[in-house]
C-alpha cells in the first residue's frame, strides 16, 4: 500500500487522526510522536498543512497572500522527511485556471488530499465568521471548481475535498446539506463541514441528516472551537477524519515568547535554560 494513501486509511480505520505541521521539524513530530495507553499505542495518521499556520510562520496574514510557489516549498520540506499522508488546506482554490495546475503538481509531489472551501473574493479566516466580510460561492460555481480539480488529477488516489462554509456564514443547516449533495454529485471525495461554535450541536445536526443521504463520502471535521468532543464521539456521529488544525504552532509561539521575555528580564540565558532542551539533545535530534 502507498504509505501516503489517505483513502486506504479512511477505509481501514474508524477515525483518521490528523495533526497540523508547518515545517520539516513539525512534520517529524507528527511522524514520530507516540503514546501508550492501556497497552495500546496511539499516533497520528497524517498531517495537515494549514494556510493559517504557513502564513503565520512567514509573518504574513492568512488571506492567500502567500503564493502557491512559497507554499509548495513548505510542503516539499515536510514531504522530504515524512511518510504519512498529507492533507493540504487549499483555501478557495484560487482561479479555476490555476487550480488545475496546482492539482497536477500536488498529486505529483505526493500530497494525498486537497481541501478547498466554497468562498470567493478576499480570503478571510473562517473563524472570524460574520465579523468580517466573507462571500460564499454559488453552488454552481463551486461545483465547477470541484469538477475541474477532479478532471486534472492523473490517478485515482488523490482526493479533492469540499469544505462547506454555510454554518460559519450563518446560512443554516439546509444550505449546508444542499451544498453537500451538490458537491458530492460534482465529484468531491469528501465533505469538510466547518463550525466555529463552542457547542458541537451544529456538527451533530449536520451528521445526523447526512446519514440519510443515499450517496455519501467521508466527513472531515476540524474541532478547534468545539474541542471538548472526543474522537470516539465524532466517529459515532459518522465522522471519518479529525484534523487538529493549528495546535503545534499555537503551543510553540507562547513558549518562544516566554523564553525571549525571560532573557530580556535577566539579561542572560540561565533562567531560560529550564524551558529549553539541552544542547546535546538539539544537536542529535536529527540523524
Amino acid at each position: 500500500m502507498n504509505s501516503r494513501s489517505l483513502r486506504k486509511l479512511i477505509e481501514e480505520k474508524k477515525v483518521v487522526r490528523i495533526l497540523e505541521a508547518h515545517s520539516g521539524l513539525t512534520g517529524l513530530i507528527v511522524e514520530n510522536t507516540k503514546v501508550e495507553e492501556n497497552g495500546q499505542e496511539k499516533s497520528f495518521d497524517g498531517m495537515w498543512v494549514s494556510s493559517l499556520c504557513d502564513s503565520t510562520c512567514k509573518g504574513k496574514p492568512d488571506m492567500e497572500l502567500v503564493d502557491f510557489t512559497s507554499r509548495e516549498q513548505t510542503i516539499q520540506e515536510i514531504l522530504d522527511v515524512t511518510t504519512k499522508p498529507m492533507i493540504l488546506d487549499g483555501d478557495t482554490g484560487g482561479r479555476l485556471e490555476h487550480l488545475v495546475y496546482h492539482v497536477k503538481t500536488l498529486e505529483r509531489i505526493g500530497v494525498s488530499a486537497l481541501i478547498i472551501e466554497d468562498k470567493v473574493g478576499l480570503k478571510q479566516n473562517s473563524l472570524f465568521g460574520t465579523a468580517v466580510p466573507q462571500t460564499q460561492d454559488t453552488i454552481e460555481g463551486f461545483s465547477k471548481k470541484i469538477k475541474a480539480a477532479k478532471a486534472a488529477q492523473a490517478g485515482d488516489d488523490f482526493m479533492v475535498i469540499a469544505r462547506i462554509e454555510s454554518l460559519i456564514l450563518k446560512q443554516g443547516l439546509e444550505d449546508a446539506l444542499a451544498r453537500a449533495k451538490a458537491y458530492i454529485q460534482a465529484g468531491a471525495d469528501g465533505i469538510m463541514i466547518h463550525s466555529k461554535e463552542k457547542s458541537s450541536k451544529e456538527i451533530e445536526d449536520f451528521c445526523a441528516r447526512y446519514k440519510q443521504f443515499e450517496k455519501r463520502v467521508p466527513i472531515i471535521v476540524v474541532p478547534t472551537s468545539y474541542s471538548h468532543i472526543t474522537e470516539e464521539e465524532l466517529a459515532e456521529m459518522g465522522v471519518s477524519v479529525v484534523i487538529y488544525a493549528n495546535h503545534l504552532l499555537r503551543s510553540a509561539f507562547p513558549a518562544m515568547v516566554n523564553t525571549a521575555e525571560i532573557i530580556l528580564r535577566n539579561e542572560r540565558a540561565l533562567e531560560a535554560s529550564e524551558n529549553c532542551m539541552s544542547i546535546k539533545d538539539i544537536i542529535t535530534l536529527i540523524d
